[in-house]
Parts: structure tokens; sequence; C-alpha cells
């Protein structure tokens, strides 16, 4: 089962909009994804369970997936927190 470790940077951690951000690109592939932190552990496609991993900023996450699409996710959600949570689809 692929997976890999993150740092979360973000000044509020793994909570509010990056969480919601979190979920909404794990939810864009059809693996199954789960998000580590400690001795917790969600379903990366569940804002409750991501919010209840308690992830602050400079926590280390591990995330696994497993599926057809799993390493694709993996790299997305890699990405997402390498660029700090920022939404690169800002219609404003």
């Amino acid at each position: 089962m692929p997976e890999i470790t993150l740092t979360i940077r973000h000044q509020i951690g793994l909570h509010a909009r990056p969480a919601a951000l979190f979920v909404r690109t794990a939810k864009g592939f059809g693996s199954t994804i789960r998000v580590m932190h400690g001795e917790r552990a969600a379903n990366a496609k569940s804002i409750l369970g991501v919010l209840a991993l308690g992830a602050t900023q400079g926590a280390t996450i591990t995330v696994q997936a497993t599926g057809d699409d799993a390493d694709a996710a993996l790299v997305a959600l890699a990405d997402l927190v390498a660029s700090d949570f920022a939404e690169e689809t800002c219609s404003e």
C-alpha cells in the first residue's frame, strides 16, 4: 500500500478550510485514502474524521491509499499540503 509522510505548515494546521480542501481533494479519487496523525487514523474523505486528528502546524501526518488511482491521489494531496493549502481555482 503506497503511503507518504507530510508536514503540515499551515498556521492553523489541518483545521477548517485546509481540512475541507484536503477532504475535497481526496474525494476526487476512487481510491480508499486514510490519514494518520499520532495514534489517530481517519478516512481522508470525512471532514469530521480529518478534523478529529488534531493535526496542528508542524504536525506530521501519514497518508495511505489503495486503489487504481492511489498514486495520483497521494501526489495530489502532497501537492496540496506543499502549496500550504492554496486554492488554485479561485474565481474572484
